[in-house]
């Protein structure tokens, strides 16, 4: 997908968190992330979209811009967040999209990555939203499109990143292939020593240890660690190697 078209999902998928935010209440509690309310679902997206504002505003090799203190009633957290939103977007969308920035993530802090990765954020953190908005399952369905871009930034970026940052949970050894069906997009990825790779599907990928395929969007939602009605087969032990969430 295109920088601009990154900018209008971040825009659409956070108009629907806030919606569902709001028609859930700050109170309710969010199923996909068990130790969180609505207030601390909210709480976190305006935190992380501040981050991100501020780090804009930073040199490539800076420090992690702090916390920021947010505001304790929820009208005002809602308006706070609104107003972080929306002066990250501008920000993002202020010069060209290969512009370094600073980043959590070494030599990757581009205004292109950094959209990409707010989209993906938002997004996911709107399926939790909706989640808690209703006990049944959401009605939300994300276009293939950014699904599959979705589950490409999962494993290629943030499960290879979290691997070289010598996460603890990548102890296993083996192969995950990943299908997209309406998509028409697989994914091989490869764990070993500590290490995580994930490159082209080879004829070989049919002995793979454990298979994950479905719709792009319910693969989404599974490589992000949400329900999901993906298919898995195989060694369960190879999803520990699936860092996007």
């Amino acid at each position: 997908m295109d920088h601009e078209t990154y900018l209008a999902h971040i825009v659409e998928q956070a108009e629907g968190l806030k919606a569902a935010a709001i028609e859930a209440g700050p109170s309710a509690p969010v199923p996909t992330c068990p130790e969180w309310t609505v207030r601390d679902l909210v709480e976190h997206i305006a935190q992380v979209h501040n981050m991100v504002t501020e780090g804009l505003k930073l040199s490539p090799g800076d420090q992690r811009p702090p916390r920021a203190d947010l505001p304790a009633d929820w009208d005002s957290l809602l308006a706070w967040w609104d107003a972080k939103r929306i002066e990250m977007v501008a920000g993002l969308g202020a010069d060209d999209p290969a512009k370094q920035a600073w980043s959590f993530v070494p030599h990757m802090g581009t205004l292109a990555w950094w959209a990409r990765r707010q989209a993906h954020e938002t997004a996911i953190h709107r399926l939790d939203a909706e989640h808690a908005k209703s006990e049944k399952v959401p009605t939300l369905l994300f276009n293939s499109e950014l699904a599959a871009d979705g589950i490409d930034e999962a494993l290629a970026t943030m499960s290879v990143y979290r691997a070289r940052a010598k996460r603890p949970e990548v102890t296993v050894a083996g192969t995950l292939l990943v299908h997209a069906a309406d998509a028409g997009r697989t994914w091989l990825l490869r764990a070993y020593d500590g290490v995580v790779e994930v490159g082209p599907v080879e004829d070989a990928a049919t002995d793979a240890d454990a298979t994950l395929a479905g719709t792009a969007d319910a693969v989404y939602r599974a490589v992000w660690k949400r329900p999901s009605h993906a298919i898995f087969n195989g060694r369960s032990d190879m999803m520990q190697a699936v860092n996007g969430g």
